[in-house]
This record gives C-alpha cells, sequence and structure tokens, in this order.
C-alpha cells in the first residue's frame, strides 16, 4: 500500500527513541489457549506517561520552529494528551498552557502537573471537554501560541504509528492487529505503517459501543459529529473522529468492532485479577473485542493493543457495578411486599437463593415499613439463578419491576 500522504513513520521513530519507551510485546498464555492462537499484548500501558499519547505529542511538538516553541503550546484534555503534551514540554523546555474541564479529577490534574515539571500552566475551565476545548483554541489564537490537536494532525498520526513499527521489531511475522479508536490517532498511525510493509495484515478497530464515531463516519462516508455519547470509556468516547484519520482508517482497516461499556468493565477486571495489569477502560477495548472476532484469528499471530493504564482506582467500584450488571449478575428491583407480617423475613429466608446476596435495600417510602416498596440490589453467584429468583418472587405473591429493563427508571434509582 503506498504512503501518498508522505508520513515519515520512521522519521518520527527516530525523533522520539531517545523520549518514548519502547513497550514490551508479551505472549499471553491464557488468551492464547481460550481462542486457539498466539495473542500478545503491546503494553503502551507501561509507556513513560502509561499511554501512548506522548508519542505523537512528542512527534509533533519536537518539529515545530524556534520561533513556534519560544512562543508555546497549548492543548485541551483531561487525560492521556495533556500528560503526553506535559511530559513533552518538560523534555523539550517549551512553555506550555493545558486546558482542562472544571470536572477534571485532582488525580488527574496532579499527574499532569507531575509530568510537566513547571513548564506547564493548567487552566480549569468549562463544565464539558467542548467548552475547554473552545476557551483554548481562543487563548491560542489570542495568544499566537500553537495548539496541539489530540489526533487530527499528520505529525500526531505519524506519531501513534511508530507503535506499529515496534510491534513489527518484535514480531515481524504478525497477521492480526486489533487496535482501539478514539479520534483514531491511533488506528490511523499504525494501521498505516502495517498495511504499508504488509497489505495482507489484517487490522481490526474498536470501538466502545456508546461512542460509535468511527462506525458512523464508515457509514456516511465523512467524519461527522454525533449528538450524545457514552462517555465512560473516556480514553475512546468523542463525538467526531478527525478529517485526516477518517479516510486513513476507511482504507486501511478490515472491520470495526463495537464493544459493550459492560464487557469492557469485564475485561478491565479479568486483566487486572488474573494478569495483574491495571488498564485503563480505552487500554482494555481490543482485550474484549477478542470474543467477536474469535474465528478471524484462530490460528494466528495477534496483537491487542494495550493503549494505557490511567485509570482512576476512585473507578473501580463503578466498574464491577458494570461489569455485574453486563454479566447478569446483578438485579435491581422495586419490590412491593405483601401487606402481612414477617413479609420481609420471607422474602429473605424463601424467595433468595443459597448463594443470592442482597447488596442494596432501601424502603422508598420510609413510613411503610414491612408494607410499602423497596429498593433491593440483588447479586448472583450464577446468571441462571435469575429465572429461579423472578419465579419465587411470583410464587410467594411479591410485586415487583425489573429496573434492569428499565433504563430510565435505572438512571434514576440506581
Amino acid at each position: 500500500m503506498k504512503n501518498e500522504l508522505n508520513l515519515d513513520f520512521m522519521g518520527a521513530y527516530e525523533r522520539i527513541k531517545n523520549t518514548v519507551k519502547h513497550t514490551n510485546l508479551e505472549l499471553n498464555k491464557r488468551l492464547s489457549e481460550k481462542y486457539a492462537c498466539e495473542i500478545y499484548l503491546k503494553r503502551e500501558d507501561n509507556q513513560v506517561v502509561r499511554s501512548y499519547k506522548l508519542r505523537g505529542a512528542y512527534n509533533m511538538i519536537s518539529q515545530l520552529s524556534k520561533a513556534q516553541m519560544e512562543a508555546g503550546v497549548v492543548c485541551a484534555s483531561a487525560g492521556n494528551h495533556a500528560q503526553g503534551v506535559a511530559f513533552s514540554c518538560e523534555k523539550l523546555k517549551i512553555k506550555g498552557t493545558i486546558f482542562m474541564p472544571e470536572i477534571t479529577p485532582k488525580q488527574k490534574i496532579s499527574q499532569t502537573k507531575l509530568f510537566g515539571n513547571g513548564w506547564i500552566d493548567i487552566v480549569l475551565v468549562g463544565d464539558t471537554f467542548d467548552d475547554c476545548l473552545a476557551e483554548a483554541l481562543t487563548f491560542t489564537k489570542e495568544n499566537q501560541k500553537t495548539f496541539v490537536p489530540p489526533f487530527d494532525n499528520y505529525h500526531i498520526i505519524e506519531g501513534q504509528g511508530t507503535v506499529g513499527i515496534e510491534i513489527l521489531k518484535d514480531l515481524p511475522d504478525t497477521e492480526v492487529v486489533i487496535m482501539p479508536i478514539g479520534g483514531g490517532g491511533l488506528a490511523a498511525g499504525t494501521g498505516k505503517y502495517l498495511k504499508e510493509v504488509n497489505e495482507k495484515i489484517i487490522l481490526i478497530g474498536v470501538e466502545p459501543e456508546g461512542a460509535p464515531s468511527m462506525t458512523a463516519a464508515f457509514e456516511a462516508g465523512k467524519s461527522l459529529k454525533l449528538d450524545e455519547i457514552n462517555r465512560f470509556v473516556d480514553g475512546a468516547a468523542v463525538k467526531s473522529v478527525g478529517l485526516l484519520t477518517y479516510p486513513i482508517c476507511k482504507e486501511v482497516l478490515n472491520e470495526i468492532l463495537l464493544i459493550p461499556e459492560g464487557k469492557v468493565c469485564t475485561s478491565i477486571l479479568k486483566l487486572y485479577n488474573e494478569e495483574a495489569i491495571v488498564a485503563e477502560p480505552a487500554g482494555a477495548l481490543t482485550v474484549a473485542a477478542l470474543d467477536l472476532c474469535a474465528e478471524t484469528i484462530k490460528g494466528k499471530k495477534v496483537v491487542c493493543i494495550v493503549s494505557g493504564g490511567n485509570n482512576d482506582i476512585e473507578r473501580m467500584q463503578e466498574i464491577k457495578e458494570k461489569s455485574l450488571l453486563f454479566e447478569g449478575l446483578k438485579h435491581y428491583f422495586i419490590v412491593r411486599f405483601p401487606q402481612r407480617p414477617g413479609a420481609l423475613k420471607l422474602f429473605v429466608n424463601e424467595v433468595l437463593g443459597p448463594n443470592d446476596d442482597i447488596t442494596r435495600f432501601e424502603f422508598i417510602k420510609k413510613t411503610e415499613r414491612e408494607s410499602g416498596p423497596a429498593l433491593v440490589g440483588i447479586e448472583l453467584s450464577n446468571k441462571q439463578d435469575y429465572l429461579p429468583l423472578l419465579n419465587k418472587m411470583k410464587e410467594f405473591k411479591f410485586d415487583i419491576i425489573e429496573i434492569n429493563q428499565d433504563q430510565m427508571l435505572f438512571e434514576y434509582l440506581v
């Protein structure tokens, strides 16, 4: 496949190699046995800023003119891109201004300051990323600085493509590469380089189901802006992909898979519990996709890019909850107890199975205990126990509403 854009991937590799870590490519025996192939994890979670984003940021900033470097750079990000820009500013001794939404967790702010080491200023502004971005672009123009975009820039794309160079250096006969997609910088850069070297290599892009921006672009034939997205997989949740990244991804990707956010959470927990890998939601996307492409990868050498490991520990309870809901092991009900003495005791002793666990219980009407409706959360040890649980509730005349089946009610009560 020709490189008509003249993207200089090897030049980018030379520019960043003394700053960016050549991350390890690890054969994962458990996943390989499960899917009857050789599965390798490209561990960008072990990058110096715990994500691949440093590659593109450093490649772009290091090529600025002397005047541009003296004027300084600007970016808008609440996550990995901010940390990549901050690290690059410190390394190159360039002043940077990083705009973050006011709701950005303190942990991300402090981490960005740490990487910037005095070379950056952080401006907290706006309730949403779009508000923050607008302020950053205005500031950039008024102060004649250079804006460093998160993905839609050819130098950014070149830098992200160095992931592909490292993959083929370590595993020249790679047959399949699975890549997460947010704005498309990683998939465009890595995908373009890999197809240049080997047109037969299979490239699979993965998006969160709640933010299918590249899928929408493929269907529409152009980059477009989605009205609403689920921001849970924050490293891959954008409303619109890049004007530059879209046509490259359209050219090089063999397919795109959409993964439910709950399935991503299950993969995060398995990577942590079984492999001691701390992956952020976007970083776990590729592993979560393996079930959906099991036939495609059978018998092949497969690389899953674990794109980042900046996962806030405070999110783990939410991640566990979403996983249990997706796996059919956590269920919420509104239960109206029969108006008779001992109804609550009957529910616990006779309705619940021996391995069922009440994880939440609160009366909705505080003055009607023993007879009023209650919000009840139940965790099962096996999803096959759900139907027997429902049958027991009906048998003992408990009036229920299954909240899991009503999204609006679920969001309001749970």
